[in-house]
């Protein structure tokens, strides 16, 4: 059987972490994804946060990345 949605449930916004705080994400009727964030602040937040499988074990960025630091 079918697990019921609380009501209350619909009316809470998803927890974020705090540096995308006030981040809103629409779909309208054609598929297109609308954000309040530019793709750019959210693109710096994932390469600071998110570790990408396919570039871990490349030496090149790994220099570059500890530089930054």
């Amino acid at each position: 059987m079918a697990k019921k949605k609380d009501k209350n449930q619909k009316d809470q916004k998803p927890r974020v972490n705090k540096e995308l705080e006030g981040m809103e994400v629409s779909i309208d009727s054609f598929g297109e994804i609308h954000n309040s964030l530019s793709i750019d602040k959210i693109n710096e937040f994932l390469n600071k946060n998110v570790d990408d499988k396919k570039l871990r074990d490349r030496d090149d960025l790994n220099e570059s990345r500890d530089e930054e630091e």
